[in-house]
């Protein structure tokens, strides 16, 4: 095959799968609906990005840059697109920032010509997992993990690593201005998410904190403190509002997802939850929702989990994971939930306002035992027996 005929079946199957109509899956839970097609994946980075398209320079059309994985996305609607912040990593292991957008949040996501420019600090390696939020304040906030090297270690040691959190603001999602990094007391921070309002005329942080890269360790759940400033932010506080339990879905560490959205009933919020398995660590999705004047107060949490990776998603570069730092609710109250799937290819799921708190507040919440989940499902099959009954009279 020539040049240009390679060129020219390299742009006709990208554009295929950008054009590709994602259908709703059949079977739904009555709580939020799945898809049939991932909506990012290492296939939707343009072509522009991996190839020189100089013919005499790359007489082959070889891939110069190669792209692994499209995961862990932001979420926000802009300019009325949905607009999705990816993490893309390289076949080098960096990752990095691209934005993509879609007119319906279901397909059709296409890249923006360029990846992202975020100004990096010295010291840093990897940056990864934005969360965006709209703040009272005007700015676009970028919230982020940036990842480097743990120079105490020694060199034999070149895995041991000291993630924190990064900040950048934007009013465009082209230009971003670096703040300084977010601090806290913790030795690691990952997963922190800024609160879309003031708190008290403060900037209010939900944040994990972490003795290691990997394990929790003494690190009790998922945290709330407030900062003064946001351009120096800083917790000195971090009180956990959300416990990790012994054999739960959570047992292991958590994390607060997106920023949560803002309801008549309180404030609707989404985390992951990491068990360990003989197979490695299980990620989770689940719900909860803090009351609407005090958010260091859970008053509805489900037990178990909400979304888990099924079939195909279940498989990738870190199998047996589901994550999601964004969502977006439209002003008719549809939400629209961006999860990815083992490390490697973003979905979503579509649900609504009103059904997330029906979930969220009439659903049982976790015993703890074998002998109280029994308990929940006796009392259901109970409650419907007795519908049966009057049916039938």
């Amino acid at each position: 095959m020539n040049f240009n005929s390679r060129l020219e079946k390299i742009i006709a199957q990208y554009e295929s799968l950008i054009g590709q109509k994602n259908e709703a899956i059949d079977y739904t839970n009555g709580i939020f609906q799945r898809y049939v097609n991932p909506v990012l994946t290492a296939g939707h980075a343009p072509y522009k990005w991996k190839y020189d398209l100089d013919e005499n320079s790359n007489p082959c059309l070889m891939e110069r840059i190669g792209i692994n994985a499209v995961f862990n996305s932001a979420a926000i609607k802009f300019g009325g697109k949905y607009v999705l912040m990816a993490r893309v990593e390289g076949s080098d292991r960096k990752s990095f920032f691209a934005i993509a957008q879609s007119d319906n949040g279901i397909d059709n996501f296409r890249f923006w010509d360029k990846p992202a420019i975020i100004p990096h600090l010295e010291g840093e390696t990897n940056l990864y997992d934005m969360r965006l939020v709209q703040h009272e304040d005007g700015w676009i906030y970028g919230v982020f993990c940036t990842e480097s090297r743990d120079a105490s270690a020694p060199d034999a040691d070149q895995s041991s690593a000291i993630a924190q959190c990064g900040i950048v603001r934007t009013k465009d999602l082209i230009h971003w201005d670096r703040l300084a990094d977010f601090k806290t007391h913790s030795a690691q921070q990952r997963n922190v998410v800024l609160h879309p309002e003031f708190v008290d005329g403060k900037y209010a942080f939900y944040t994990r904190p972490q003795d290691s890269f990997i394990e929790a360790g003494k690190g009790g759940g998922i945290a709330f403190g407030l900062a003064d400033d946001i351009e120096h932010a800083s917790v000195d506080v971090e009180t956990v509002i959300d416990k990790r339990i012994y054999h739960t879905i959570y047992e292991a560490k958590n994390g607060l997802g997106p920023a949560p959205i803002k309801t008549e009933k309180g404030w609707l919020q989404m985390a992951h939850g990491v068990r360990n398995t003989a197979a490695g660590l299980r990620y989770v999705l689940y719900l909860f929702l803090s009351d609407a004047n005090d958010l260091t107060k859970v008053t509805h949490k489900p037990a178990g989990y909400f979304l888990s990776p099924e079939g195909e998603e279940r498989v990738g570069d870190v199998s047996n994971v589901v994550f999601c730092n964004g969502w977006i609710a439209d002003g008719d109250g549809q939400v629209f939930i961006y999860y990815a799937s083992s490390d490697t290819r973003m979905h979503v799921a579509t649900s609504s306002i009103d059904r997330l708190l029906d979930y969220t507040m009439n659903s049982p919440q976790d015993g703890f035992t074998s002998a109280a989940s029994v308990q929940e499902i006796c009392k259901l099959v109970e409650k419907n027996q007795q519908l049966e009954l009057i049916e039938k009279r």
